[in-house]
C-alpha cells in the first residue's frame, strides 16, 4: 500500500481513539486566525469574502504541501498524513457528544439533553421534546459524518495533506461566515459555495454507503435520497440526511426554530415514525460504519492512484 494510504488509514484509527485533541487543537488555531483576518479586512462584499477564502484556503494548502515536501520517504510521508487526518477528522468526537445527548434523554433529563445538543447544533433547542431533541441530534450525526468523515478523506485521497488542510479550512470557514444574514450575505458567499464545491462528492459517497452498510434499507434509503433529498436547502446535506432516515426508518426535517426568532420549515424527509432516543444510538452506529467504509474507499483509491 502507499503511504498515503496507511497514512489515512493511521488517521481514522487514532481518530477512532482518542477524538479531537483537547488542547491546542489545529483546526481551532486557524479559526483564531481566521477570525483576526476577518476582523482586519471584513467588507459586506463579495469581493472581500473571496479574498478572505482564496486567502485562508490557499494556506492551509500550502502548509499542507510543504509538510508533505519535507516529510522524509515512505514513513515520513505516512506519518504526516496520519497527523494531518486525525487533525481533521471528527467522528469520534462526534459519536461523544451524540451519546452525550442521548444519556441524558435515557435518564430523562429532558434539559440537560436540550443543553447538550446546543453544542452540536445552531438551533433554539429551549422548547424541544424528546422525539425533536433525538431528530435534531441524528440530523447532525447525518450531515457532519459527511462534513466531517467522509469529505475530509476523499479529498485526502486526492490530493493528500494539501487536500486534507485545505478541505478543513474551506469547512471551517463555511461554520464561521457561511451563513445568510445581515453581516455574512455577501462576505460569506465564497466560503459556502466553496464548500458546497468541495461536499459534493463526499456527501454522494457518504449515501452511497449508507445504502451498503444497511442492506435491508437500502431500497427504502434510496427511495428518500431520491425523492426528498433535493427539497433540502443543502445540496450535500439533504443527500445524507434522506439516506439516513430511510436506513433507520424515521423521518427527519421539518420545522426548525433559531435564535432571534428565525424559524425553517424544512422538507420532511423519509417515511417512518418519528424519531425516538433509541435511534441515535441507531444513527451513531450507521454513521461508524459510513466512517469505516469511507476509509476503506479513500485508502483503495489512494493505494491505486499512488501506486508505481
Amino acid at each position: 500500500m502507499s503511504p498515503r494510504a496507511i497514512g489515512l488509514l493511521a488517521g481514522v484509527a487514532l481518530d477512532r481513539l482518542l477524538g479531537d485533541p483537547r488542547r491546542y487543537h489545529p483546526v481551532a488555531g486557524f479559526g483564531t486566525v481566521a477570525m483576526k483576518a476577518e476582523q482586519a479586512w471584513y467588507a459586506d462584499d463579495r469581493t472581500r469574502g473571496v479574498l478572505h477564502t482564496a486567502t485562508l484556503v490557499g494556506g492551509a494548502v500550502v502548509i499542507g504541501a510543504a509538510a508533505e515536501r519535507l516529510a522524509h520517504g515512505r514513513i515520513g510521508t505516512m506519518l504526516v498524513t496520519a497527523a494531518a487526518t486525525w487533525a481533521v477528522l471528527g467522528g469520534r468526537s462526534l459519536e461523544r457528544e451524540a451519546l452525550a445527548v442521548h444519556e441524558h434523554l435515557d435518564e430523562g433529563d429532558l434539559p440537560a439533553a436540550r443543553q447538550r445538543l446546543t453544542h452540536l447544533v445552531g438551533r433554539d433547542t429551549a422548547e424541544l421534546d424528546a422525539s425533536e431533541v433525538s431528530r435534531a441530534v441524528i440530523e447532525s450525526v447525518a450531515e457532519n459524518t459527511s462534513d466531517a468523515v467522509v469529505a475530509p478523506l476523499v479529498w485526502g485521497a486526492v490530493a493528500g495533506v494539501p487536500g486534507l488542510l485545505g478541505y478543513r479550512a474551506t469547512n471551517t470557514l463555511d461554520a464561521m461566515v457561511g451563513h445568510h444574514n445581515d453581516r455574512y450575505e455577501h462576505f460569506g458567499w465564497a466560503s459556502a459555495r466553496l464548500d458546497d464545491l468541495l461536499n459534493f462528492p463526499g456527501s454522494r459517497l457518504s449515501g452511497l454507503i449508507t445504502l451498503t452498510a444497511m442492506p435491508s434499507r437500502a431500497r427504502q434509503a434510496w427511495r428518500a435520497w431520491r425523492r426528498d433529498a433535493a427539497q433540502h436547502p443543502s445540496p450535500n446535506a439533504g443527500v445524507v440526511e434522506a439516506s439516513f432516515a430511510g436506513a433507520l426508518d424515521i423521518r427527519l426535517g421539518g420545522t426548525n426554530r433559531y435564535y432571534g426568532n428565525r424559524v425553517e420549515h424544512r422538507a420532511v424527509m423519509g417515511d417512518g415514525r418519528a424519531a425516538t432516543p433509541a435511534d441515535v444510538v441507531g444513527a451513531t452506529t450507521l454513521a461508524r460504519k459510513v466512517g469505516i467504509g469511507a476509509a476503506l474507499v479513500a485508502a483503495a483509491y489512494a493505494a491505486v492512484a499512488q501506486r508505481p
